[in-house]
């Protein structure tokens, strides 16, 4: 590759290079998610989440039915 000569301006990014970084930043943010995820320190365990939207289903349900 060469250097652009310093009276000369930098050649302008393409539409091609604008959307590939922007693919790549998203990807990059996707796999930080992805390893705070899988290395834990939640707060709130999975099961009680999972209990409390069984007991909100549930309620939601019985106020229909009744």
């Amino acid at each position: 590759m060469t250097h652009p000569s310093p009276d000369q301006p930098p050649p302008e990014r393409t539409q091609e290079d604008v959307l590939w970084g922007r693919a790549q930043r998203k990807r990059d943010r996707v796999r930080a998610e992805i390893k705070r995820n899988r290395a834990g320190g939640h707060k709130i365990p999975t099961w009680a989440l999972a209990a409390v939207l069984a007991v909100i289903l549930l309620g939601w349900v019985y106020l229909i039915v009744s």
